[in-house]
């Protein structure tokens, strides 16, 4: 069974969002660990936290769930107090991810606005120095981007820039979102085993450690980042059937973020899993 996900609200809590996953055919889920528009994080609630962990161990086809930062996380701001902002927020969403061991946080490199590539990748991989330790059992995810205005991670090779230069890199993946690298030019419709080859080639298949699931309102290349429902974008359902079956991708955590209502997810769910052969 493919391990397969959506993008759920965090405001009742884990056992929640769990309950919530399985009520619409999912065995994972995503969280935004404070408002996408940034803010302080709620408050940690213990029992909640136990009671999830209780329900995760005595499921054994639940999957690994994947926390995202907010949006307003840029470790490559051209601004000191927005990088102190990503600094501050790495360093407490990491605290509460080691409280449910083992999962993924995710989040999008930033915006170098200016400085140029290789000062925003310089800065990225600072914070993330600063924020790994040698016994955090959270891996933290570069997601790929779109390539719009001067976000940093639009291609493979500035993804491996920042890994190369993190000095615990054994703890940093990518999640590779499907409507980002379509957008970003990478044309898995047509050639997603040689695009897969050139990620290996690049970083490191071994990197890939999970999936955002995301059909596009723009062809191939248009670096615009507009996220379609499963089989209505440029993307289209062959596409995702061949992503559900490949021996690489289908062993790996899949994350709808898709504009849709639980109920959408719900569809999207069963919809992806009747493409399993």
């Amino acid at each position: 069974m493919i391990t397969l996900g959506a993008h759920l609200s965090a405001s009742k809590g884990f056992v929640n969002m769990y309950e919530t996953a399985l009520s619409i055919g999912a065995n994972t889920f995503q969280f935004f660990t404070r408002n996408p528009r940034g803010g302080k994080a709620k408050d940690i609630d213990i029992a909640d936290i136990e009671k999830f962990s209780e329900l995760v161990n005595a499921n054994a086809s639940f999957g690994t769930v994947l926390a995202h930062a907010p949006y307003t996380l840029n470790a490559c701001s051209a601004k000191a107090d927005v990088r102190t902002f990503a600094l501050e927020t790495f360093k407490d969403d990491i605290a509460r991810m080691e409280l449910i061991p083992n999962q993924l946080y995710n989040f999008h490199p930033g915006s170098h606005v200016g400085q140029g590539e290789e000062k925003g990748i310089e800065q990225i991989a600072e914070i993330l120095n600063e924020v790994i330790f040698e016994d955090m059992t959270t891996t933290v995810l570069l997601e790929t981007m779109a390539g719009k205005g001067s976000e940093i991670g639009k291609n493979f090779e500035e993804l491996n820039e920042i890994i190369k230069r993190v000095e615990l890199n054994g703890k940093v993946g990518v999640c590779l979102d499907t409507c980002h690298v379509h957008d970003g030019g990478y044309d898995i419709v047509n050639s997603l085993d040689e695009v897969l080859e050139q990620f290996d080639k690049v970083i490191g298949i071994d990197r890939l450690k999970a999936l955002h699931l995301n059909d596009s309102k723009n062809p191939v290349g248009a670096h615009k980042d507009r996220h379609e429902k499963i089989g209505e974008g440029y993307i289209g359902i062959k596409s995702f059937e061949n992503i559900v079956n490949h021996p690489v991708l289908s062993t790996l955590p899949m994350f709808l973020e898709t504009p849709n209502e639980l109920d959408g997810y719900a569809k999207e769910i069963e919809l992806l899993r009747s493409l399993v052969k």
